[in-house]
Formats: structure tokens, C-alpha cells, sequence
């Protein structure tokens, strides 16, 4: 007779819970390997040239010892369908005794409660008899496996007469539940909210380390159930409970002894355990390789994920702060599912978890932003934006674009976390979502992106063909070999090649840009003055990557007759152009300063540079159509080449018509920029203006 049977016999049984309940928990655990074994067991029958899974980890953690154990998934194959397993029997015993163990606290007593009781009979029953003493072939079927291994409920109602509710492993996650409950209504003493009974002299301060990080972001789940803590003290370790929430399978169990922690945690989520994994890792912990393979083929794609993690603490502070933070991540997994399924209706699924890390690693949490209204906060602000800003089937990320999209939403998420911790409206909540949002929208700079892209292949080409005039690329070798320049002029017909080939690749990603444009243009109507800006400004890449186009066929043999005037003049014309280019970008620069500001607003310094830019490329039109006047005389009078004189007067008028469409594109810009701003005024005026 062991101890605790010898005490139950003298007394009654509420005076062996505490014991009872350390059993249950170790007991617990191993029942939780047993069903990752089998698990891992059917994964290796499954795909029988996959590695094996390594359990040492786990084994260590739950205090489970036996080859036999270890080596059993490596020997599981698949016959007819069923599962073949060699020692089932060992593991289905196994089963029985530790469930019977880990139900012992809840049956056993004089309050106990009948509906547990019978589905724990059930089960005992059920593992025994899976496979009788003497028979030779240990098999389980796949609604076998199911029954055992399934996390997902309604499979089967208890009807009161010994018919189970769902798994065996739905009821190990429910017994577990109940334990932390009658835990906590046994504990002896409270350590900043922890109920604790039976801890060893040393482990006051752990315990007290773990509830400091709870604690501290604890508020953030709000008036959400669980975070429910239990201590005790088992043999040398320390044990520490918390129930997280009201999901079934979200109960962790960290284990302390000397200067390491073990934490055994299991989620139905995957996604949610990565997530758990990547806060918990700043802290240290090292998890087992085993929760990156769990096989989701299982349970009907709803296979929960079991892992260990292992801290190894230097000292006894480290051990402390790994402690702490281990509890102030926890509130974090609350309704984490359901936050980032809100999410995905405004980002993708890298993004919607890339939001609640940066939640969490602030401290705010998604909590109080589910409870302000969650989806329906943002689509109020995208339905207040407009239909200007936003039209139905937009996605946020697809407006805003992914990373201001991203920065918003956790923007949103730390204002409501501010705001429900102050006590203040969801109402509130709401009209501060909105003005972030517009506020969003005036800072946003896609279209400008756009704008200032296309103007820098414009200034490229207007910059190379200025350069290639001014190097005079367009000299033939020949024309450099008669004077004993053979080298340099094989090299110029070289550059005059180069630019017209490098025009042309900047010229059809100009083209792409203005594709773009003219996509959100019928998406929506506010990108409608941007595609006419962007077309417009396509004209002066079109005019550019011609005139280098003629530059590389005047370098073929075609300037017969050419002087030093010609020259002059056809250089200063490419020289004002490409001044003029850089006069349009300073007034882009300008205009997108002004639409980061709210309202356009801007102070008079700036909107006297915006017009001082916008009236340069003016002169400089007036000014190239004097220089083509100029050209024309001097390519008449000294070029005589019927060819020559065509591709000189056609690159003369083409570098004054990139001019002509700078001025409109500088036009179509004030249009822009001024209509943007009376429309402002217009809306901030209440429409008095």
C-alpha cells in the first residue's frame, strides 16, 4: 500500500486533494506524450521513409522512461487501413492507469461530479479492452485514432449512460481545466493572485517573478475569463498552472527545478503556437524540434500541436526574468485566433501576424481592439474615407498599401488599448479610428511614389541625352579616324549605341508606371488626375527615347556637313530640356511635402518655390522653341546630306517637343495640387468656401 492509499484509508479523501492533485498533473503530462507518441506513430505509418520523430525532450519533461516508448513510432505501419502498432496494448494500459489517476481528485470525492465520472469509466473501459490480453494482432482503426487523438467536439454526445463526448483527449484537456479550478480552491495562501499550496522555501520569489509579468498585462484581456494560476511543489520542482483562456486545449504547465524551466504548452491553432514560440523566444526558450512537424493530417486538419520549451537560466535572476516574461506573454494568446481572422479582411496572412506580434511586443495587445468593434471599426472608417478613398471590395492593404496598412492597424489596436484602459466609450474608439485613418490617407504617398518613379526615368533619359550631345557621340568612326581618332570614335559609336538601348529599358518601365496609374484610375476616382499626370508626363519619356533613338542612328554614318554651330545649338536645346526636367521634379518634391500635410497646408515660402519651378519650365519651353528656331538656320546652311539634314532637323524638334510635354505635365501638376487644396478648404469650410 503506497502512501496516499494508506492516508485514504485513515481519513477523509479532501485530506489527500493536495497529493492527489500533483499526481494528476504529472499524470497528465504523460498522458499528453502518450497521445504525441501515437500521433507521431501514425505520421511514420503515414510516410514510412520520413524521419522519425525525436520525443526525448518530452519524455524527459513528463519523467517517462523505456525504450519501448521511444521506439514505438518507428515501428507502427499502415495494413488494410488500420494502424498496426507493436506494444498498443502496453500504451493503451498506460492510457487507462494515468487517466485514472489524473480523474482520482474529481471522482474520487464526495462532491464529485457524475457526468465526469462516467465519461472517465468509459474511457478506462474503452482502453482496456482495446486489446485483450492474448491477442496477437495490436490494430487501431482510423475512427480508433480519431476517438483518441481528436481535439475537434460534436462527434458524439454523453447521453448519461456511458457513451462518451467526443476524445480522449478532449477529456484530458476538460479534467485538466477542472484540476486548475480545484487547485486554486485548495490553496493554502495567494502570491499576487497565484494560489499556492505546499512550495518549498525557495519558491515564493519564482512564483512571484511569474505573476509580476502576468500581472503587468493582465489588463489587457479585459473582462475576458482565464489567466487563473495555480503553485505547488512536486519532489524537486516547482510546478506553475495557468489556464489561459476558455479554449480547452489552452492550459501550460511550466516546470522549475534549479536553475531550468520546462514549459509543456499545446494549441489547436498552429499558426497561434508559432506565434507563441517567436514571443517567447527574447526570453530564451528553446523549443523541441518535434512542434514544427506535428502532422495536421490528423484530427481532420484540427490536430492540436503539443511542444516543450526548455530555459536554461545562467543564475537565479536570469531564471527570475525568464519568469517574468514567460507571464507577460501570455494574455497575447486570448482570442489570438479570432483577432487574426478579423485581420485578414484588411492585410494578407503574413502581415495580419505580423500586426499582433508588434501588438504584443508593445504591450497593447488586440483585445481591446476585438472588443471595440474588431472588423466593423475599420470598415467604418474605410465607409467614412469615402467613396473617393475606398470603394466596396477595397482592401485596406490595397489602397494604403501593405506596410502603412500594417503600421494603421496597430496604430488602431494601441488607441483602443489606451483608450478602454482609461475607462473611456467604444464610441470614442471609434470617431479617433477614423481621424487616424484620414490622417493616413493625407500622409499616404503612393501616388506620389508613382509620380516621382516615372520623373526620375524621365530626368535619366533627358540626363543621358544632354550628356551624349555634349560628349558628341553622335561623331562616326570614320569622321574620328580621318582625324586620328580611330579608338575614340569606335568608343563614342559604342555610347550612342548604349544610350538608345538604355533609353529604351527606362522608356517601357516609364510605360508600366503609367499602366498602374491608370489600373487604381478605375478602381477609383481619385487616382483619376494622377492617370492624366502620368500620361502626360509619358509623352516627354516617349520624346526622349526617341531623340536617343536618333542620336545612335546619327552615329551610324548620318551628320555629314555638321559644325561646331550645329552642334552647339543642338546641345543647348538637350541642356534646357534636362533643366527643365529638373525644375518639374523640385516642384514634385514640393507638392508631395504639401500632401503629407493636412489640408495641403503650406507657408508661403513653399508655394512661392512650387510656382517659381512651375514658371522655369514655362521659360524653358518658350526658350527651346528659339533654340530649334536657331537649329534650323544653322542645320540648313551647313548640312547638305539629304539624310543628314532629316535626322538632324527630326532630333531638333523632337528635344523642343520634350519641352511642349514638360509644360503640360507641369500644368496638369498645378491642377493637382491646387484642386487638392480647394477641395480641403472647401470640406474644412463646411462647404462655404
Amino acid at each position: 500500500m503506497n502512501k496516499s492509499d494508506a492516508v485514504a484509508a485513515m481519513g477523509p479523501s479532501t485530506l489527500l486533494l493536495p497529493a492527489w492533485i500533483k499526481a494528476a498533473l504529472v499524470a497528465n503530462d504523460r498522458l499528453k506524450l502518450y497521445l504525441s507518441v501515437l500521433q507521431a506513430a501514425a505520421t511514420h505509418a503515414d510516410h514510412p521513409h520520413s524521419a522519425v520523430l525525436d520525443l526525448t525532450r518530452e519524455m524527459a519533461a513528463a519523467g517517462v522512461e523505456g525504450q519501448w516508448l521511444r521506439d514505438l513510432p518507428k515501428a507502427a505501419s499502415r495494413v488494410d487501413g488500420d494502424l498496426l502498432i507493436p506494444d498498443l496494448r502496453r500504451l493503451a494500459l498506460a492510457l487507462a492507469d494515468d487517466l485514472g489517476t489524473m480523474a482520482r481528485p474529481l471522482v474520487d470525492t464526495a462532491d464529485h461530479d457524475k457526468d465526469t465520472k462516467a465519461r472517465v469509466k468509459h474511457w478506462v473501459d474503452w482502453l482496456r479492452a482495446l486489446c485483450p490480453e492474448g491477442q496477437t494482432t495490436e490494430s487501431l482503426s482510423p475512427e480508433g485514432l480519431r476517438q483518441l487523438t481528436s481535439g475537434k467536439r460534436g462527434h458524439g454526445k454523453h447521453d448519461g449512460h456511458g457513451e462518451p463526448e467526443d476524445s480522449l483527449h478532449l477529456l484530458v484537456m476538460d479534467l485538466h481545466k477542472q484540476l486548475n479550478h480545484l487547485a486554486s480552491s485548495l490553496s493554502s495562501e495567494v502570491i499576487h493572485g497565484a494560489h499556492v499550496w505546499q512550495l518549498g522555501p525557495d519558491d515564493a520569489p519564482r512564483v512571484q517573478a511569474f505573476m509580476r509579468g502576468l500581472n503587468r498585462t493582465a489588463p489587457l484581456k479585459f473582462d475576458h475569463p482565464g489567466l487563473d494560476t495555480a503553485a505547488t511543489r512536486d519532489g524537486q520542482r516547482l510546478l506553475l498552472q495557468n489556464d489561459i483562456g476558455t479554449n480547452d486545449a489552452h492550459v501550460l504547465v511550466v516546470q522549475v527545478e534549479g536553475l531550468n524551466i520546462t514549459m509543456n504548452y499545446s494549441d489547436l491553432h498552429r499558426p497561434r503556437f508559432e506565434f507563441f514560440q517567436a514571443v517567447l523566444a527574447p526570453f530564451g526558450a528553446q523549443w523541441a524540434e518535434t512542434q514544427s512537424r506535428v502532422d495536421a493530417g490528423l484530427n481532420e486538419g484540427q490536430a492540436y500541436t503539443f511542444g516543450t520549451a526548455r530555459f536554461e537560466c545562467a543564475d537565479e535572476a536570469a531564471l527570475l526574468a525568464a519568469l517574468e516574461g514567460m507571464g507577460s506573454r501570455i494574455v497575447f494568446l486570448i482570442d489570438w485566433n479570432r483577432a487574426r481572422k478579423r485581420l485578414l479582411n484588411f492585410v494578407g496572412k503574413g502581415d495580419a501576424i505580423g500586426v499582433l506580434h508588434e501588438a504584443a511586443r508593445l504591450d497593447v495587445g488586440h483585445m481591446a481592439w476585438l472588443k471595440s468593434g474588431g472588423e466593423q471599426l475599420i470598415f467604418g472608417a474605410m465607409q467614412a474615407a469615402g467613396e473617393s478613398a475606398f470603394r466596396i471590395g477595397d482592401r485596406l492593404d490595397g489602397v494604403l498599401g501593405p506596410a502603412d496598412a500594417k503600421a494603421f492597424l496597430v496604430e488602431v489596436m494601441q488607441m483602443a488599448s489606451k483608450a478602454l484602459l482609461a475607462g473611456q466609450p467604444v464610441a470614442l474608439v471609434a470617431d479617433e479610428t477614423r481621424m487616424l485613418l484620414a490622417q493616413r490617407m493625407r500622409q499616404r504617398s503612393t501616388e506620389f511614389d508613382l509620380i516621382e518613379e516615372h520623373a526620375a526615368f524621365c530626368h535619366a533619359l533627358a540626363q543621358a541625352v544632354s550628356d551624349g550631345l555634349a560628349h558628341d557621340v553622335t561623331a562616326p568612326s570614320h569622321e574620328k579616324e580621318h582625324k586620328g581618332e580611330h579608338h575614340e570614335g569606335h568608343a563614342a559609336s559604342k555610347a550612342a549605341d548604349h544610350l538608345a538601348k538604355r533609353a529604351k529599358v527606362w522608356e517601357r518601365q516609364a510605360d508600366h508606371l503609367v499602366m498602374r496609374a491608370h489600373e487604381q484610375a478605375q478602381r477609383q476616382r481619385r487616382w483619376q488626375p494622377i492617370a492624366r499626370l502620368l500620361a502626360l508626363s509619358d509623352d516627354i519619356a516617349d520624346a526622349l527615347e526617341e531623340a536617343a533613338f536618333l542620336i545612335g542612328l546619327i552615329s551610324e554614318g548620318h551628320r555629314h556637313g555638321w559644325n561646331a554651330e550645329v552642334h552647339r545649338l543642338l546641345s543647348a536645346l538637350a541642356q534646357t530640356v534636362l533643366s527643365a526636367m529638373q525644375e518639374h521634379i523640385k516642384a514634385l518634391s514640393i507638392a508631395r511635402q504639401w500632401s503629407a500635410k493636412a489640408g495641403f497646408a503650406c507657408d508661403t515660402a513653399d508655394s512661392d518655390a512650387f510656382l517659381a519651378a512651375s514658371w522655369h519650365v514655362l521659360r524653358s519651353e518658350r526658350e527651346c522653341d528659339e533654340w530649334l528656331r536657331q537649329a534650323r538656320r544653322a542645320i540648313l546652311a551647313a548640312v547638305k546630306d539629304p539624310a543628314s539634314l532629316m535626322l538632324a532637323n527630326d532630333l531638333a524638334v523632337t528635344l523642343e517637343l520634350a519641352s511642349d510635354r514638360l509644360l503640360a505635365a507641369g500644368y496638369a501638376l498645378r491642377d493637382v495640387v491646387f484642386n487638392s487644396a480647394f477641395n480641403v478648404a472647401l470640406n474644412q469650410g463646411g462647404g462655404n468656401a
